[in-house]
């Protein structure tokens, strides 16, 4: 199930797929630097216990991009690859990249950007789940009460790399960034939210915004959410200022069950509810755009000083994995991933930063185990 393809545009065995073909599900895996290299191996080491279970027809292509042979090379993303990913991938699966021999962090931002931005995965999709009590820090909160998704806005806002310098390095600098949200990205992503609402049985839907100073592009996002939520009378709508959201979200984060907002915000947001559910070592994300291949991962650093220790945590890689799973339409082995991460969770089988014990591919090994029913779940 598993192969390795360091350049794939050529490799003979992806020459004869016609554009449509999806037998097997192909999915590009890109470990990336530092710890995206532990724990993308134990999240492998999980979807090929999970597929072979349930005999799911993945195949898992593995890709060498990373600071190594970035340095080696100069190529970051290299050419054609989109048109690949589109044609010939089911899906991506990202672990986290970041190298200190590589400041400017260009291999990352080409790799990682350049994916979201080119295969137009307009959907940064954030479940926040708490999967035991203890791993909240607010007091008296349990699952009941942290159970909500963020859509952020993926492809707009702040990041997309408008700007620049005048005067630079000298005491008169200018610096000059530029947020760009459009009419069709903001609809877009606000409309996914409701159907998401609509499709899994939520009842609110919240918007975040600066509409207040922001006055021109928040503006936008302010009209926009209030027309398409017209199209949904049966959904609760709430608007909030960012500031507000975040004062909410640590007194009542029952209160919400979808959030959307733009990408800066959406960043800030999703690190924040991560922390209600134990922190970036379980938090997952999706990169998507529905009907179209998409990109998972995990959405904490590469920790290059802890690379190897078996130090990492790999509970949100295998998450992601899950997550990964229930987009290709393979819902029961995501819900047994899920089941056996919360088991694992309740019964302290974790690395040492959630409280374990164990080692990173010894968490590997156990979640591995319990998805194959090696081990009991629950």
């Amino acid at each position: 199930m598993t192969s390795d393809i360091s350049t794939f545009r050529s490799s003979p065995s992806l020459a004869h797929l016609h554009p449509t073909d999806r037998s097997p599900q192909r999915i590009a895996v890109l470990p990336g630097d530092g710890i995206g290299k532990d724990v993308t191996a134990e999240a492998v080491k999980v979807l090929e216990a999970v597929a072979d279970r349930y005999a799911l027809p993945l195949e898992l292509v593995q890709l060498d991009w990373d600071a190594d042979r970035y340095l080696t090379t100069g190529e970051t993303l290299p050419e054609g690859a989109l048109d690949d990913f589109r044609d010939y991938f089911s899906a991506i699966f990202i672990g986290a990249y970041g190298d200190p021999r590589v400041p400017d962090m260009k291999h990352a931002a080409d790799i990682l950007l350049g994916i979201r931005f080119g295969l137009d995965l307009y959907i940064n999709f954030r479940p926040i789940k708490l999967y035991d009590p203890h791993l909240c820090p607010l007091k008296g909160k349990g699952a009941k009460d942290i159970d909500f998704v963020v859509f952020r806005e993926n492809t707009e806002g702040a990041y997309v790399g408008i700007g620049g310098n005048f005067k630079k390095g000298t005491p008169d600098e200018v610096a000059v960034q530029e947020e760009i949200h459009t009419r069709k990205g903001v609809e877009r992503i606000i409309r996914a939210a409701f159907e998401y609402a609509v499709d899994h049985g939520r009842s609110k839907v919240c918007m975040a915004d600066k509409a207040n100073v922001m006055q021109y592009g928040h503006d936008l996002w302010t009209r926009c959410f209030a027309e398409v939520a017209e199209e949904y009378p049966a959904i609760e709508t709430q608007h909030f200022f960012v500031d507000a959201l975040t004062m909410q979200l640590i007194k009542a984060p029952e209160r919400f069950e979808v959030i959307v907002t733009n990408n800066m915000f959406g960043d800030i947001i999703t690190d924040l509810s991560a922390a209600l559910q134990g922190g970036l070592g379980v938090a997952t994300s999706g990169n998507i755009h529905p009907g179209r291949t998409s990109m998972f991962e995990p959405v904490h650093g590469s920790a290059p000083k802890y690379a190897g220790t078996g130090r990492a945590n790999p509970v949100a890689a295998i998450l992601s994995a899950g997550l990964m799973l229930d987009f290709l339409g393979h819902e029961q082995p995501a819900e047994r991933v899920e089941e056996a991460v919360r088991a694992a969770l309740r019964e302290g089988q974790t690395t040492v930063d959630l409280g374990g014990q164990l080692t990173t591919s010894q968490v590997g090994d156990h979640l591995a185990q319990a998805v194959s029913g090696a081990v009991t779940v629950g």
